[in-house]
């Protein structure tokens, strides 16, 4: 075989190609030079299901997705997400067997995944070159959080979630006030027929939400109060104990600068849209019409004030936790530690 011959078969279909491997290794001068392109293209396949082919890339796109990987969980990690990947690609190809690719209602929401996705990546993409915060915004935010730093605490928790309507509501903060326990509260939950959740963890500070850390930092052991979450949506606490675990300056300002630049990053992207909003031509149809030009000015007037208390909002959590392998993950290794 000839040089022609092999260069003219390296254009085949890769698997023609493959059946005469062994062949084209044996020839003089082509041999190591189709291999090193074999090879290569055989890196970048992690799979094939029925034909069809899962790359390297799509396990590293997933990888990157995923957090709190160790680096020594890694290759675990990615046989994992292929295994997942080769569900999904057999779960695809019966799909389309079945035509439930051409189902309107998929179609749909393949549209709206498409349309969600594009909408995501511009935003994102206007919010990529932020500033870092500075050394004295981070020390600001430091210091007016103590709660969060200096006299961050580990708390073990009693609680109860409920929703309820603004009758019981109104009955439930005057019976709150009488109540002795825990116990107490969620009897007359019960002769109310109100569904409760109740709980008993054990939680960092940066776990609780922002809005009540303060007053769940305030309170004694023993003490239990009633917080309102939102409308109709209510959380009883009862602190069991808590321990100091704080966290000093150093230890917090990586944690703190991302925190800061998400945060910017949400009003950067709500003032984007506000000004693509106010250049685009918007007309509304239909059932809409009258009731968009009836009330368009206090409509718009609400969601933007909506839309800018939830851009600048704080989270509901700070949501980072400093010495991960330190939390106590039951009462028994909180007792323990508050032994020690």
């Amino acid at each position: 075989m000839d040089l022609a011959n092999c260069e003219r078969m390296s254009s085949r279909p890769f698997q023609v190609f493959t059946a005469f491997l062994l062949a084209l290794a044996l020839t003089t001068g082509c041999g190591k030079k189709e291999d090193a392109k074999v090879a290569k293209v055989a890196t970048q396949v992690a799979a094939r299901v029925n034909g069809d082919e899962i790359t390297v890339h799509q396990v590293n796109y997933v990888l990157a997705r995923s957090q709190n990987v160790a680096p020594k969980a890694v290759a675990q990690a990615k046989r994992e997400i292929l295994d997942r990947l080769i569900d999904q690609q057999l779960a695809k190809q019966k799909a389309i067997e079945t035509g439930l690719d051409r189902s309107p209602n998929i179609m749909q929401a393949i549209e709206a995944a498409k349309s969600e996705t594009l909408a995501r990546a511009y935003l994102e993409q206007v919010a990529a070159h932020q500033q870092r915060p500075t050394p004295a915004e981070t020390r600001d935010f430091y210091d007016k959080h103590p709660e969060l730093f200096a006299q961050r605490r580990v708390f073990s928790l009693e609680e109860l979630s409920f929703v309820v309507n603004d009758d019981v509501a109104t009955e439930l903060r005057g019976q709150f006030s009488k109540a002795r326990s825990m116990q107490e509260i969620a009897d007359w939950l019960q002769s109310r027929g109100v569904k409760f959740v109740a709980n008993r963890s054990v939680r960092v500070a940066e776990h609780i939400p922002l809005e009540i850390l303060p007053k769940v930092q305030a309170m004694k052991e023993g003490q239990v109060l009633l917080f309102e979450v939102c409308a109709g949506r209510f959380q009883v606490i009862r602190i069991v104990a808590f321990k100091a675990a704080p966290v000093d300056e150093a230890t917090a300002t990586p944690r703190i600068q991302q925190f800061l630049i998400n945060r910017r990053s949400r009003e950067v992207m709500f003032e984007e849209m506000k000004r693509v909003r106010k250049a685009a031509k918007i007309e509304y149809v239909g059932e809409f019409a009258s009731v968009a030009s009836a009330k368009e000015p206090e409509v718009k007037s609400k969601a933007d004030a909506k839309a800018k208390a939830e851009a600048v909002a704080k989270p509901k959590a700070f949501k980072y936790s400093w010495e991960v392998e330190a939390q106590p993950k039951s009462m028994e290794q909180f007792e323990e530690q508050s032994q020690k």
